[in-house]
């Protein structure tokens, strides 16, 4: 079936760039609904310009005895030492949420479980999870500490042992949510109450600058619904110290984005909007590299460090 973006239903949107056959594939969260009820699985799409999409296809299906059952959420594809591997995040009763790795020898799966169930701490609330292998060529992921169990989200980094099946050592905490100007607490009846305001970290996706200065995207909540705002390393490594820009990339109604290459190498920023089930969509825009951020193409920069 070929279906434009606006015909997809699509969460936390993924694009692998693949320059060797000439298309991109897009995963996502999938299910109709990702809140509740019995999950499907993953499904992927493929494109060969950006803009209509074969699929749905079956990237990845739980088999009997899967831990989880429910709420499968923000499916990230990376290629590393010659296979494929997707960071997703999972939950089950009595047990926390938590990102696992699977594992494919072909980018659009099928995937199995690679790690022994999540990679994040088991006693924590944790979600998104991404890759980042730093200039050593030492495998890290990225996730946030959720804001159900920490109140203030917070962005953590792990190092992962060399053939990504388990954590090595303790996580490092990166920043919180409130750092950033542009973030605010997050407003609606259910913690409405609650003793401390609540900030929300999402989706952190890391991207080395050709400068290379490293920046980090990520989501959270601001004046007018959810956001997403860029931070950048000032030591150029993962462990920071991480500085915010002032101002959101993004911050009308959608978020949880990544940035990617077209097959002629120029970069895009996709993510999704609304924000709002079952109406999310990915969305593409063109991005514009500078020394040391990213900027939509056409809007400059506004005064972006603190």
């Amino acid at each position: 079936m070929t279906l434009r973006l606006d015909q997809i239903q699509i969460r936390d949107p993924y694009v692998l760039t693949r320059p060797s056959s000439g298309d991109y594939l897009l995963f996502g969260s999938t299910d109709k609904n990702i809140w509740s009820g019995q999950a499907t699985g993953f499904d992927c799409y493929r494109s060969s310009d950006l803009l209509t999409w074969e699929g749905p296809l079956e990237a990845f299906r739980p088999q009997r005895g899967f831990w989880s059952q429910e709420q499968y959420w923000a499916p990230e594809v990376h290629e590393y030492r010659g296979r494929f591997y997707m960071f997703a995040t999972f939950i089950a009763p009595g047990r926390l949420r938590g990102t696992q790795i699977l594992a494919a020898d072909k980018p659009a799966g099928p995937y199995e479980p690679w790690s022994d169930g999540p990679v994040t701490p088991g006693n924590w609330q944790c979600l998104d999870g991404t890759l980042h292998v730093d200039e050593g060529g030492t495998p890290w992921i990225v996730f946030c500490h959720e804001w159900k169990q920490v109140h203030d989200g917070a962005m953590m980094a792990q190092r992962l042992s060399p053939d990504l099946r388990s954590a090595v050592g303790v996580p490092v905490f990166l920043f919180s949510a409130s750092e950033a100007p542009w973030s605010r607490a997050l407003d609606v009846p259910s913690v409405r109450d609650r003793e401390f305001p609540v900030y929300v970290t999402d989706g952190p996706f890391l991207f080395r600058l050709s400068s290379g200065k490293l920046l980090m995207l990520w989501s959270s909540f601001g004046d007018t619904g959810y956001a997403m705002g860029l931070a950048r390393s000032e030591s150029g490594t993962v462990l920071g110290p991480w500085t915010q820009e002032a101002e959101p990339l993004w911050g009308t109604d959608g978020g949880h984005g990544m940035i990617g290459r077209h097959l002629d190498g120029s970069l895009f920023l996709t993510l999704h909007q609304p924000n709002k089930t079952p109406y999310e969509r990915a969305t593409v825009f063109p991005l514009l590299e500078l020394e040391d951020t990213v900027t939509l193409a056409g809007v400059l920069p506004a005064e972006r460090l603190t």
